[in-house]
C-alpha cells in the first residue's frame, strides 16, 4: 500500500541534517586474564598486538547514525553492553573492530568524578577536568563563577575532593560538564545519585538543552525517562542491537521482553488427536473486525478470538475467555455461559466460536488471548490454547487498560471534608 503526501515539498528548501555521529560495525573485546600459561599468553598477545584470543565480547556489529538535534536512548540489561558502547561514544573507549566518526564536542556524564583528584580542592578540579575535555583556561575562566552557581557547595569549593559526599561529587561534576554546552551530552543514570532538588535542576537543564536543539544520548533502566527524552532508542542484548529506531516500539518490544522472562510461561502444546473423552479446543486465532488474521492492534480495536473445539457427546460445552498480559497479570476473563453463548455446530463433534472485544480500551504492551473449554455445569476445565497479540501506539499511561476520564477544576467553595460515618 501506498501514501502520496498531500503538498509535494520543495527539495532545495529542506535543510539536511548534520551528522555528528557515525558507528559503523562496532565490536569490543575485553581480554580474560586467567592464571598460568594462559595468562601470559594473553599478556604476550597484548603487548605485541596479535588478536587476543581468549577475550569476552562486549559488543558485536553496532551500526548507530546519530543527527543534530536527535535524542537517543540506549537500553538494555545490566551486562548488556550499554556502557561500553557509551564509553565508545564518547571517545573514552577505544572499539576492537568497526568505525567511529565524531563531528562536534561531547560532554560525558558516565562517571561523574572522573578525572578528578581527591587531594586537590573543588577549585582545583574545576580547571583539572576542564583541562581533560579539552577547554582552554580563558573557557574555564569564562564559565567558572556558573559552574560554582550550579554546583551550590558553597564553601566546600576550598575542600579537598576526598572530604565531600558522593551527592557533592555529582553536583560538581554535572556543573563542570554542562557548563560548556556540548554538541552531544551522553549520559547515564549517575544523577540518580543527586538529591531530589538537584535532579530536577538537571532534568530543567536537560530540557532546555534539547529544546535548543542540543543531541542526547541517555542511558537508563526508566522506560518512562527513555520516553519523555528520547525520539529513538537502541535495545542491546547480549552485546548486539537486539531492536533499534523509534522510541515507543523499542522500549514496548523491551518491557514486553522482561514481562514475558518473568512470566515462566511456557508454549502450549496443540493437541495431537480430536479422539478425547472431553471437549477438547482445536484452534484459535486472533483476527481484527474484518475477521482477518491480526497480531498487532491499537488501542479502541475491536478484537476477535475465533476457534474451533471438539466435543466427543456432539455437543456444544461452556468455554472461557480471557485476556492475560505477557508476564501472566490477568486483565479480564469471562464465561460463555453468562452471555447465554451457545457454540454453532460446523461439522459432528465440532464447534466453533468467536469472543468479540469491541473498542477495547488495552494500553499498548503485549498480551495472551486464553480460551478454555469447560464441563456443562462451568467446574472443570479441560484444557487451554493462547494466541498471542500486541497493541501499539504511545502513551505515558499506566497499568494494562485505558478507563474513561477527565480533570475537572472545583470551585474554592467546594467542601473538601469525609462525610460522617
Amino acid at each position: 500500500m501506498s501514501f502520496k503526501p498531500s503538498t509535494q515539498a520543495d527539495p532545495s528548501s529542506v535543510k539536511p541534517a548534520e551528522r555528528l555521529l557515525t558507528l559503523n560495525g562496532i565490536g569490543k573485546d575485553y581480554p580474560m586474564l586467567q592464571s598460568g600459561g594462559r595468562r601470559i599468553r594473553t599478556v604476550y598477545e597484548l603487548l605485541t598486538g596479535k588478536a587476543v584470543h581468549n577475550h569476552f565480547t562486549a559488543l558485536r556489529d553496532i551500526n548507530l547514525t546519530l543527527d543534530r538535534g536527535e535524542s537517543w536512548g540506549i537500553i538494555g540489561e545490566n551486562g548488556a553492553g550499554k556502557s561500553t558502547l557509551m564509553k565508545i561514544i564518547a571517545g573514552v573507549v577505544k572499539p576492537t573492530s568497526g568505525s567511529r566518526a565524531l563531528k562536534g564536542r561531547v560532554a560525558a556524564l558516565l562517571e561523574l568524578g572522573t578525572g578528578f583528584h581527591p587531594d586537590y580542592t573543588g577549585r582545583e578540579n574545576i580547571y583539572l577536568a576542564a583541562s581533560l575535555m579539552g577547554w582552554t583556561r580563558a573557557e574555564t575562566r569564562e564559565r567558572f563563577d556558573a559552574i560554582l552557581d550550579f554546583a551550590d557547595i558553597g564553601e566546600h569549593i576550598e575542600q579537598p575532593i576526598k572530604t565531600y559526599s558522593s551527592g557533592m561529587v555529582v553536583r560538581l561534576g554535572f556543573a563542570i560538564s554542562t557548563a560548556l554546552t556540548p554538541d552531544i551530552l551522553v549520559t547515564d543514570e549517575v544523577l540518580a545519585v543527586g538529591d531530589e532538588s538537584f535532579q530536577k535542576k538537571c532534568m530543567r537543564w536537560m530540557d532546555e538543552y534539547r529544546n535548543n536543539g542540543g543531541t542526547l544520548i541517555l542511558c537508563s533502566h526508566s522506560m518512562y525517562h527513555i520516553q519523555s527524552l528520547c525520539e529513538k532508542a537502541i535495545w542491546i542484548h547480549h552485546g548486539r542491537a537486539e531492536m533499534q529506531g523509534d522510541c515507543f516500539p523499542v522500549t514496548q518490544a523491551y518491557l514486553a521482553y522482561h514481562e514475558q522472562k518473568n512470566s515462566g510461561v511456557a508454549a502450549q502444546p496443540r493437541p495431537s488427536s480430536l479422539h478425547a473423552t472431553h471437549p477438547h479446543l482445536e484452534a484459535i486465532t486472533v483476527q481484527d473486525q474484518a475477521a482477518t488474521p491480526q497480531s498487532h492492534f491499537q488501542t479502541g480495536d475491536t478484537i476477535i478470538l475465533s476457534g474451533t473445539f471438539y466435543s466427543p457427546d456432539d455437543t456444544p460445552t461452556v468455554l472461557s475467555a480471557s485476556v492475560v498480559r505477557i508476564d501472566g497479570t490477568p486483565v479480564f476473563g469471562t464465561f460463555s455461559n453468562e452471555s447465554a453463548f451457545v457454540a454453532n455446530r460446523i461439522e459432528k463433534n465440532r464447534f466453533a466460536f468467536r469472543f468479540v472485544l469491541k473498542a477495547a480500551p488495552l494500553l499498548p504492551g503485549r498480551y495472551h488471548f486464553r480460551a478454555h473449554t469447560l464441563d456443562q455445569y462451568a467446574l472443570r476445565l479441560f484444557d487451554t490454547l493462547f494466541e498471542e497479540f500486541t497493541i501499539d501506539g504511545e502513551t505515558k499511561d499506566h497499568g494494562f487498560v485505558r478507563l474513561e476520564h477527565t480533570w475537572e477544576t472545583v470551585e474554592a467553595h467546594h467542601d473538601f471534608s469525609r462525610p460522617a460515618k
